[in-house]
């Protein structure tokens, strides 16, 4: 078992806590919850898809109120600038020109969760300097530099419109942890109580009453390179690991076939050593909330999609068939490499 210093435990019953208060006011989301843990636990930016009022905006409300912090939020527009992060440029009562600190600034370096609502509203120049924050934490204005030690991004789209929006580059994707699909509960009983029960109506009401840092942000780095360090990978499991990610790249070198697709042709490329990268962080994680200090295929399997299939780049003939033939691809890959 791991180790049992008071850190890691705490960490453990941190993310449980964070997984019951948030599951307390999203219904029907517990998978999402799960994995938006992961990646909490693993210090990786996520991005949730689905459709118009499946509660993606809510659900990631709650979990930055559950990790607490400094927090600021920005909402996608075809004219936001990407400018529009860093400056807030208005006239005082005085007729005045002023120039503050724009949202991701105005925190300073102790901003803990940064969320972009509706993301594929915003041009791509916008997500471009998202992108630079992303991946180096870092970023120079008002003539100095400021890092973001603590950050976090959470963004959402909406995967309907297509009016005035902008899809994301396969770098731009490629920048986030995981890409999370939201739909919207299925089970009867939650959805009646979702449209019936008032409680459910009040979106801030719901998230006052999650309890506000059951971690502490400050601490995230440590824990996640703990997490890293702690739980070891056998041989078998990197070779289990380098073995999938052939299956998905290379389809037809492990004859991997899908009905009316030329498999020659679906998978322009993907599985960098990123994206493996992360795919083994996220499984670290997962064993490190069960209890584990060593990966099981289990572990590499359940977060294989989430963390990879935004990765994978798909022919554009194929493209607009995304969702189901990734899935199917994913599929096909456990059923013809052997478990160890």
């Amino acid at each position: 078992m791991l180790n049992s210093a008071p850190s890691l435990a705490d960490a453990r019953r941190s993310a449980q806590a964070i997984c019951d208060a948030v599951g307390g006011v999203v219904l029907g989301q517990e998978r999402a919850i799960f994995l938006l843990a992961i990646s909490v636990f693993a210090r990786g930016h996520v991005l949730l898809e689905g459709d118009v009022g499946s509660g993606k905006t809510t659900l990631l409300r709650a979990f930055a109120r559950a990790v607490g912090g400094p927090f600021e939020r920005i909402e996608g527009a075809i004219d936001l600038a990407p400018g529009d992060l860093l400056y807030n440029a208005y006239v005082d009562e005085d007729g005045r020109p002023r120039v503050e600190a724009g949202p991701a600034l105005r925190r300073g370096e102790d901003l803990a969760i940064f969320f972009f609502n509706e993301i594929n509203r915003a041009r791509p120049q916008a997500h471009a300097l998202l992108l630079r924050v992303m991946a180096e934490r870092k970023v120079r204005a008002f003539n100095r530099d400021y890092a973001f030690p603590h950050l976090q991004v959470f963004a959402d789209r909406n995967r309907v419109e297509r009016e005035e929006t902008f899809e994301l580059p396969a770098a731009a994707r490629d920048r986030f942890f995981m890409e999370i699909a939201i739909a919207a509960p299925s089970d009867a009983a939650i959805r009646r109580r979702l449209i019936f029960d008032a409680r459910f109506h009040d979106v801030d009401a719901l998230i006052e009453a999650i309890p506000e840092g059951i971690v502490d942000y400050r601490s995230l780095e440590g824990i996640a390179a703990a997490i890293q360090r702690e739980v070891r990978a056998s041989d078998a499991i990197e070779a289990y690991v380098a073995s999938l990610a052939q299956a998905v790249v290379d389809p037809v070198s492990l004859a991997i076939a899908i009905d009316g697709v030329d498999m020659k042709r679906l998978v322009l490329g993907g599985g960098s050593p990123r994206g493996l990268s992360y795919l083994v962080r996220a499984a670290r994680v997962r064993a490190f909330l069960a209890g584990r200090d060593y990966l099981t295929p289990e572990d590499v399997r359940d977060v294989f999609a989430p963390t990879m299939a935004h990765r994978i780049f798909l022919d554009p003939v194929y493209e607009l068939r995304r969702e189901p033939l990734v899935a199917e691809l994913c599929r096909r890959a456990f059923e013809v490499v052997p478990a160890p």
